[in-house]
């Protein structure tokens, strides 16, 4: 069986203060996976990372206001080759301009890996090619302005499925990004048992959100029964403020509640046919 080139870069992100007129020195990390199938090559690139209000949807090709990082930076050795199980640091250089407004600024710098394999499909040549971002959240230091607030804290009170989704809409209205740090905690009511946190799992979390932009996040909690009752709570502080909300939460599958529904019907039918049919004994003994 052919193994794939596996790789990873690191950090995936990573946040970082600029002081116009400044040099600052970064770097990633590129992996080549022990268990990789060989030696690959790869490539690095920088391209701009905006994304849109809401689900946050990627896009990493129009240049805006917050995007100028991309060109402050170079990629000081852009290309490699890794043998398996061997890394190579990727240096950046940024160089930030005197006149440059405070702010946030946000780049990607993409890795793209040719894995070397490549077949032919109606005469054209397929090259499988795998890519991997890391995120540089730059905020250049200045009239720096927070703002924003948690706009949404929701948990559903029934629920026909699992995992139950938790959810929260959280608006930046500064001109730098923020942090928003979630706690969810799930007990099941009818047992007392703790289902989240966990020994693997603590319910923490961030989101980073953009400026200018409104972010709906959702999460799923796992471990929780398909029938029953419990309790979850989500808290989340951001921009020293702290939204919490706390539910109990019916968890009750369709099919149950069809089950339920049949057999009550079932239980009316036999029980509207007994008075019918002691109505009709009545009447006949009258009769006699």
């Amino acid at each position: 069986m052919e193994r794939d080139n596996t790789f990873s870069v690191t950090p995936m992100n990573q946040m970082i203060k600029l002081q116009p007129g400044e040099v600052f020195l970064t770097s990633i990390t590129v992996v080549n996976s022990v268990n990789s199938a060989g030696e690959f090559s790869y490539k690095a690139y920088v391209v701009p990372y905006n994304v849109l209000s809401g689900e946050y949807d990627v896009d990493v090709t129009t240049m805006t206001g917050r995007t100028q990082l991309v060109d402050w930076v170079t990629i000081l050795n852009p290309t490699g080759t890794l043998a398996p199980n061997e890394t190579a640091e990727v240096e950046l250089e940024i160089q930030v301009p005197e006149n440059v407004a405070a702010g946030g600024q946000y780049a990607a710098i993409v890795v793209g890996v040719d894995d070397e394999k490549s077949r032919t499909q109606s005469g054209t040549t397929i090259r499988n090619v795998k890519e991997i971002a890391s995120v540089i959240y730059a905020n250049v230091e200045g009239e720096t302005v927070h703002g924003g607030r948690v706009l949404e804290n929701n948990i559903p009170g029934f629920a026909a499925t699992v995992p139950v989704k938790v959810e929260a809409m959280i608006e930046n209205t500064g001109n730098t990004h923020e942090v928003a740090e979630v706690t969810i905690a799930a007990s099941n009511l009818l047992t007392g048992e703790t289902v989240l946190p966990t020994e693997f799992d603590d319910g923490k979390y961030s989101e980073i959100v953009m400026p200018e932009t409104t972010k709906f996040v959702t999460r799923e909690i796992n471990g929780l029964p398909m029938l029953g009752i419990v309790k979850i709570s989500q808290s989340i502080y951001y921009n020293y403020a702290i939204s919490t909300e706390e539910k109990v939460v019916v968890i009750c599958p369709i099919w149950f509640m069809v089950l339920v529904v049949v057999t009550l019907m079932a239980v009316i039918a036999k029980v509207v046919g007994v008075v019918q049919k002691h109505k009709k004994a009545g009447g006949c003994r009258r009769a006699v």
